[in-house]
């Protein structure tokens, strides 16, 4: 066992050093620009004689790093802001409007960005090139014709964020009374209605949520990526963890791991939590400290090159378990894979889900129990599942943590990328463990991206046996230490 955690250790940190070396955010390194005009192409198809006009992001208010939109970004591979993209279904060919250039905000930020030129066409591979000035006369044109526009309905996704999230955030404060602003994607509609007034406006996002569901080759290797550097990060959490740290020194360790292997960011806030904090699916306070006999749940992954993962991994405090720990844990673990063991290729969740109860059943008939209180729970957890209406196993990963589904599908496909991630709570003892891994459909069956992250105890606990990130980094004045914590 030592040996192949061992080899899972030294192949994740080759594979991620080599992805390391590669630029971050500029598109048209991380995928060939075919790559984009194929999806620009798909588009023109679907939409016929009509145009769809997509705007990218804003500059982010004072020293914030810059992130593209997903939709902009899937269709364009161009990060700079304030661009414009007009794809054309009936010349076969795409225009970016540009900003001028700005030679003191490139002397400023050390950033060059793209400006009308030849270079930016071949960068680019987009077609035609003009200053972001040329738009107003390309909608005269546009409306003069009568062409239908689809542009994206749906506020923009930056990063640390699903399509829910902004679109719920709007529908706030367009409801405020003290507010009413609208999106920004709405405002752009009705300059979209007024330059083109007998244009009809569709919304567009539902044609790129469609191609987004299913995963190209590069598609899936950068998510794989992010998946690596997810995995590691854990994995460090695991080794550092020890009693009296505060949760948010556990998120210490793998921000450190996301940054040297060349993420963005984070996907979402580190969901890490100790003893009853377990409970709760998304808590992200992060300041309990972990205690001798806590068990310690962490969700958490990097925003890599517009991709991102979902892992989740529980282990104990002092990194050996319990006996009652190892009861609760081992049941919480059988059962979820009993779940996973179930996923195949062009089958319905919902039939899934019946062959998984079936083995769940068997899990639950030949455990020995000690605590009526864990075999309770597991037997609740499986009645979810078999009186269970939806026809779903979890939520789709891509360019958002809880990626867009598309049209509502029966089966699952070769391409799609997807996490399950069922909790077992124990509701008097305010306790959950739930598990999660980064799933690929293939043609085969599924491939666990995130398997070579421990999830068996021994693994955990000669993972957790290593030393960890805290004992290299240097310390604090005892004095600075004290305060700080207080």
């Amino acid at each position: 066992m030592k040996n192949k955690l061992r080899l899972v250790i030294s192949g994740i940190i080759t594979l991620c050093t080599l992805s390391a070396a590669q630029p971050v955010f500029n598109g048209g390194e991380i995928f060939p620009p075919e790559e984009f005009a194929a999806r620009r192409a798909r588009i023109m198809a679907l939409i016929g004689d009509g145009v769809a006009i997509l705007q990218a992001t804003t500059e982010r208010p004072g020293e914030q790093a810059m992130r593209q939109n997903n939709q902009f970004f899937y269709l364009s591979g161009v990060a700079d802001p304030w661009s414009i993209l007009v794809i054309d279904g009936r010349s076969k060919q795409s225009t970016l409007l540009l900003e001028p250039r700005n030679e003191r905000r490139e002397f400023r930020n050390g950033i060059p960005r793209l400006y009308p030129s030849s270079e930016a066409a071949k960068a680019t591979g987009i077609e035609a090139i003009l200053d972001r000035a040329e738009f107003a006369p390309l909608m005269e044109e546009i409306g003069a014709e009568r062409r239908t526009i689809h542009t994206p309905f749906r506020p923009e996704v930056l990063g640390e964020a699903s399509a829910s999230d902004p679109l719920k955030l709007w529908k706030m404060i367009k409801a405020d009374p003290w507010d009413g602003r609208v999106s920004r994607e709405e405002a752009f509609i009705a300059k979209l209605k007024a330059a083109a007034p007998r244009s009809e406006i569709k919304d567009l996002d539902p044609l790129i949520d469609e191609m987004r569901v299913i995963k190209s080759p590069r598609e899936i290797e950068l998510i794989r990526e992010a998946t690596w550097i997810s995995g590691l990060a854990i994995m460090e959490v695991m080794r550092d963890a020890q009693p009296g740290q505060f949760e948010y020194e556990l998120q210490a360790a793998a921000d450190y791991i996301f940054k040297k292997y060349g993420a963005y960011g984070p996907s979402y806030f580190a969901l890490i939590a100790t003893g009853r904090n377990t409970y709760y699916t998304h808590y992200h306070k992060n300041t309990a400290v972990l205690q001798e006999d806590d068990l310690v749940q962490i969700d958490y992954a990097p925003d890599y090159k517009y991709y991102q993962s979902d892992i989740t991994r529980v282990f104990p405090a002092d990194g050996k378990f319990s006996p009652w720990q190892r009861e609760y844990y081992t049941i919480s673990l059988k059962l979820y894979q009993a779940l996973l063991t179930s996923i195949k290729a062009h089958a319905a969740p919902r039939d899934i889900i019946k062959v998984a109860v079936a083995k769940m059943d068997k899990v639950l008939a030949s455990f020995r129990f000690t605590d009526p209180k864990i075999e309770e729970a597991a037997a609740a957890y499986i009645e979810r599942f078999r009186t269970s209406k939806r026809n779903s196993l979890g939520h789709m990963v891509g360019m958002a943590v809880h990626d867009v589904r598309g049209k509502p599908r029966e089966i699952l496909e070769p391409g799609m990328v997807f996490t399950i991630e069922p909790a077992l709570r124990l509701e008097d003892e305010h306790l959950g463990v739930r598990l999660e891994d980064i799933l690929l459909v293939t043609e085969d069956g599924i491939e666990n991206l995130s398997e070579f992250v421990p999830i068996e105890i021994d693994d955990i606990e000669e993972l957790m046996a290593q030393p960890g990130v805290s004992d290299a980094i240097l310390k604090l004045p005892e004095e600075a230490a004290r305060l700080l914590q207080h």
